[in-house]
């Protein structure tokens, strides 16, 4: 299962670098969307796939015989969701701005503090 996991994080980010090196913003802004998309399941296939238990522990529990899951990933995984949202957000809002001000959305037509050749 590892395997496929990391296959589809290698298939989202390359489609992520082929979208963000389009040279639109809209383009850029989903190509940033399915990097992050694609970070989250290399960290999720780097935090090892078990069928293990829940790692919850009772009062007075030692050190539980069976094998627990590691909570660590999951953790990373639900606090990289809610950053990636909020930067996703936050950039698309600059991006309706940009849009309003300019009209377009090519990067490269967008110079308004740069001369023209």
């Amino acid at each position: 299962m590892e395997t496929v996991l990391a296959l589809v994080a290698g298939v989202l980010v390359s489609s992520a670098v082929w979208l963000m090196l389009s040279g639109n913003l809209l383009r850029f802004l989903f190509g940033l969307l399915l990097l992050s998309n694609g970070v989250n399941v290399a960290i999720f296939a780097a935090g090892r796939l078990t069928e293990a238990a829940a790692p919850l522990l009772t009062n007075g529990g030692g050190v539980p015989e069976q094998a627990m899951a590691n909570a660590l990933p999951q953790a990373l995984l639900l606090t990289a969701i809610v950053i990636g949202f909020g930067l996703f957000a936050f950039a698309l809002a600059l991006a309706i701005r940009a849009y309003r001000s300019f009209g377009h959305l090519e990067v490269d037509r967008m110079r308004l503090a740069e001369p023209e050749e």
